[in-house]
């Protein structure tokens, strides 16, 4: 993978011009970004033990800002140095900075909560109105997260990759195809030449035929999906810029990407990879389409001028609806 400026090197912990986890440049008004967030985008990648450590943070940071060390690799079955190396691993000097840090997080969202704890799974006893709750929170806080992770430096230079390409082909199966059609869509309508592809063979293909100055993405949110990867890889091959849009920085399908580009995505109970994650990846899709649009501003308000007269005959009117 040809590394994007900005994204740190596995293992490496952030350098002066990186936002380390939990203390996020909040220009803007942006949500800072979570530790949480950083330790479940890096889950896949740590060791067996770390990966125990990094677990419990996910699952109750409250619980851990509250434990000690010796307590925290107890409750793990590992041992101390491990979480030192944990939190090293993801951009922490040692566990006292990352406690105080979840102290602080775990503060900070309960006043925004108003004391209440939205943010757990789904129980069977869980009333209607809770899980309306919970979802909602759940998807809001998947888009949030996601924008305040978003590397706008890799976001600017996929967005000047797709304005100068001749042709962009997007991947995904599942859940992830929907997200593709969507991006088809919105850049066909602005007279942008791109393709969606879900079948196996015919991305292969698709891929197979792209050269130099065609962009390829491919949308995995696990970035484990064998048929994204191997798409990109021929893409690649070929000669195409690639792009990769996951949840998990480090994970396979960034090993065959020019530039990935995350989501920060948290499935709960009955919300696999079809719902928050999809989310998730519309709101990069959005940020990377409307960077297009702007970007070639005059020639898509035309575009967009035209596409709204094609199908503005099809709308039913309220006069011939009350017939």
């Amino acid at each position: 993978m040809r590394k994007t400026p900005g994204q740190d090197p596995i293992g490496a912990a952030p350098t002066n011009t990186e936002t380390k986890a939990g203390t996020a440049d909040t220009q803007g008004g942006a949500p800072p970004l979570s530790t949480v967030v950083r330790v479940r985008s890096l889950l896949p990648s740590l060791p067996p033990a770390e990966r125990r450590v990094a677990q419990r943070v996910i699952d109750d940071p409250e619980a851990v800002a509250n434990s000690t060390i010796t307590e925290l690799a107890q409750a793990c079955g590992t041992s101390e140095t491990t979480v030192i190396r944990f939190c090293r691993a993801i951009g922490f000097t040692g566990y006292p900075e990352l406690r105080l840090t979840l102290a602080t997080e775990a503060g900070r969202a309960q006043t925004a909560q108003g004391g209440r704890v939205v943010g757990s799974d789904i129980g069977p006893e869980d009333t209607l109105q809770l899980v309306v709750e919970k979802v909602t929170y759940a998807d809001a806080r998947a888009v949030e997260e996601t924008a305040a992770q978003l590397d706008i430096e890799a976001l600017s230079l996929v967005v000047d990759t797709i304005v100068d390409a001749r042709r962009v082909d997007v991947y995904g199966v599942g859940a992830s195809a929907f997200v593709a059609l969507d991006f088809q869509q919105k850049l066909h309508r602005i007279g942008r030449t791109c393709f969606a592809w879900s079948d196996a063979h015919i991305m292969l293909t698709s891929a197979a035929v792209l050269e130099k100055g065609d962009v390829a993405v491919g949308i995995s949110h696990t970035g484990a999906t064998a048929d994204t990867i191997d798409a990109l890889a021929v893409a690649h091959k070929r000669g195409a810029t690639t792009v990769a849009l996951t949840n998990f920085p480090r994970s396979p399908i960034a090993e065959v990407a020019d530039h990935v580009l995350t989501t920060a995505a948290r499935e709960t109970t009955f919300r696999s990879g079809a719902t928050a994650s999809r989310l998730a990846q519309l709101t990069v899709i959005d940020c990377v389409f409307v960077g297009v649009a702007q970007r070639t501003y005059a020639p898509t308000r035309e575009a967009l001028e035209a596409t709204f007269e094609a199908v503005r005959g099809r709308r039913v009117r309220q006069e011939r609806k009350r017939r």
